[in-house]
């Protein structure tokens, strides 16, 4: 089972805040997979991630970074895919950078995922982490002293299996 969390919070870097003060009290192992959003005042959107590690380093096909990074761009449309392109340099080493820079385009029917992105105001910042159901509620747990609006949802395995063929697919054209 592939599920979604989304922690949305008021202040573009208070995402950001809450991931460094995790990461320095103790070390998770999907820590390194977790997304950083943030919106602006302005309404600029940015992306930050540590997902530059290559997609065999998680033991399956397409990692769950490049799972996440779809899912952000197809949520975000074209401004989320240039702002995770252009933000996360360091993508380019995995499926992730492949997929944000040509913005390729995935449709996951989820009104979850939908109202999640509705949430990300201007002046806004969230977390999100892809993942399997392991490790699932430990990030919820992690996080909720932080406060913030918590947004979950699951994947069906169609959806998971054409994400990752979009993946491979850009891979290989790159």
């Amino acid at each position: 089972m592939t599920i979604v969390k989304a922690i949305t919070f008021q202040g573009k870097r208070t995402a950001s805040k809450a991931l460094q003060a995790i990461e320095e009290t103790k070390e998770y192992i999907w820590i390194d997979d977790v997304a950083v959003l943030s919106r602006s005042k302005n309404g600029f959107i940015r992306v930050d991630s540590t997902w530059g590690q290559s997609d065999t380093a998680v033991g399956v096909t397409t990692g769950w970074g490049a799972l996440a990074g779809a899912l952000i761009g197809s949520m975000l449309g074209p401004q989320g895919a240039i702002a995770g392109a252009i933000g996360s340099g360091a993508l380019s080493g995995g499926g992730l950078g492949l997929l944000l820079s040509s913005a390729v385009s995935l449709a996951v029917a989820d009104p979850r995922l939908d109202k999640f992105a509705q949430s990300l105001k201007n002046d806004t910042s969230a977390l999100v982490l892809v993942t399997d159901a392991v490790y699932a509620e430990e990030f919820s747990t992690v996080f909720a002293p932080y406060g913030g609006t918590l947004t979950e949802t699951e994947l069906n395995e169609h959806d998971v299996e054409a994400i990752r063929q979009a993946l491979k697919a850009e891979k290989l054209r790159a």
